[in-house]
């Protein structure tokens, strides 16, 4: 089987692979498209593989990392899903109180890039909190595709309730200072989004090509913002132009970029969607925007 490059993948794959991502379409359906593309010597079963995400290969903070305090708890949810299961994260042997972050998964659960967002993120000096939506469906089962399908199940609003619960778990924490910003990817850049909405405290927020919250929701924003934006998701950055109008009129401090010729989840150095040099400026910009209003 050919072993792919992105140079040889149309960008109708990835467009097509979103549409599937994002449950416009069905697994069937997704697999049947590809087919148009399979030529050339590319087959259905190579273009799966290629986009399919590769976890073990890809992590860059080792779960037991001798640098991390690093492990799973449990917290409750009164409004939402009950009792929530997170990966709690922060630097071995710290003294003194940490800045925190809640990072907020994609629509499949708390999977291993996520995992090693929050760890990535504890490294630069942060106690972090990365729930998983799905605790009250029995967590993430260990594929996307079956992800996914369970996180259809919950209700978003609910959800919601859970990453705002794990901003009181971090906020009431021994080794947090009460400073406490989300960052979220897709699904998550909605919950990061929304978050801001709904918690007068939080301290910031950076959004990953997330959905932007109503008008009037919008408006009630207090937290600063850094959103981060693909050039070629032009089903997310339809919403920016109304969002940052009333960002503006309400003067709410923000900074907004937009990666060019980069797809939606362009941080997630699993998959072919994964862009090395945007995704490391936009991490690079994350934590020093972080440093700047949480430290």
């Amino acid at each position: 089987m050919k072993k792919l490059k992105k140079e040889d993948v149309k960008q109708e794959v990835f467009d097509l692979y979103d549409d599937y991502a994002h449950n416009k379409i069905g697994r069937r359906k997704f697999v049947e498209k590809l087919g148009l593309y399979a030529i050339g010597g590319i087959t259905v079963s190579s273009l799966l593989s290629f986009i399919t995400p590769n976890y073990i290969d890809n992590l860059l903070v080792q779960p037991d990392d001798e640098r991390l305090n690093s492990k799973y708890i449990t917290y409750e949810s009164p409004k939402g899903g009950g009792t929530i299961k997170g990966l709690l994260s922060k630097p071995d042997n710290t003294t003194g109180k940490l800045p925190g972050i809640v990072v907020v998964h994609e629509n499949r659960g708390l999977n291993p890039y996520i995992e090693d967002v929050g760890r990535r993120a504890a490294l630069e000096g942060f106690i972090t909190l990365a729930p998983d939506a799905l605790s009250p469906l029995g967590g993430y089962p260990g594929n996307d595709d079956e992800g996914r399908a369970l996180q259809k199940q919950r209700d978003k609003k609910e959800m919601l309730e859970d990453f705002i619960a794990a901003f009181d778990y971090l906020n009431n924490h021994e080794n947090c200072n009460g400073k406490i910003g989300v960052v979220g990817f897709c699904f998550g850049g909605w919950i990061s989004n929304m978050m801001a909405v709904k918690i007068p405290d939080l301290g910031a927020a950076v959004p990953f090509y997330g959905r932007q919250p109503s008008d009037e929701d919008a408006a009630k924003i207090k937290a600063p913002l850094l959103l981060q934006n693909a050039g070629l998701d032009s089903r997310v950055n339809a919403g920016l132009p109304a969002y940052e109008a009333v960002l503006k009129a309400q003067h709410i401090e923000y900074t907004s970029h937009i990666y060019p010729e980069v797809n939606h989840g362009f941080h997630n150095n699993t998959t072919p969607r994964y862009d090395e040099a945007a995704a490391t400026l936009a991490w690079e910009r994350t934590i020093a925007f972080f440093k700047e209003h949480l430290k």
